[in-house]
């Protein structure tokens, strides 16, 4: 599976039950990004897309346990370190701010490559990096 998930500058992903933040054109992105293979999210996550957005969007609050190899998975209220030996590649979006948090981005990044770094404008940031990993060979 292809995890994505939202971050700040400490891996903060949500805070009090509740995200810590979320953008339209980021949004736009993950569905475009996905759109060859199924995106998986669970219900929390879902509230953010409509129909319309994606038909690729699956939605199961099991959904990671559920998603096969190349199919993504947007994370933004799960521990991930559980599932690390099933994910193929890492898609963080980062804020590039500090939110307060109480739950973390959990799978430790050193034992990953960063193979892609890039900045866009975001419709409620100016700044969102979005950088990719794979695992170290």
């Amino acid at each position: 599976m292809i995890l994505i998930s939202c971050v700040d500058d400490r891996m903060g992903m949500l805070f009090g039950g509740r995200r810590q933040s979320q953008d339209r054109v980021l949004r736009e992105r993950i569905v475009q990004f996905s759109s060859k293979s199924k995106l998986w999210m669970n219900h929390y996550s879902a509230k953010q897309f409509t129909e319309n957005d994606a038909p690729h969007i699956n939605i199961s609050d099991d959904f990671i346990s559920e998603a096969i190899q190349g199919e993504f998975c947007f994370v933004e209220d799960l521990s991930v370190s559980e599932i690390e030996v099933s994910v193929e590649m890492i898609i963080l979006y980062k804020w590039n701010r500090a939110y307060p948090f109480d739950l973390t981005f959990d799978i430790d990044l050193r034992n990953w490559t960063l193979v892609e770094s890039k900045d866009f404008e975001g419709s409620s940031h100016e700044k969102i990096t979005e950088e990719v990993y794979v695992r170290n060979a």
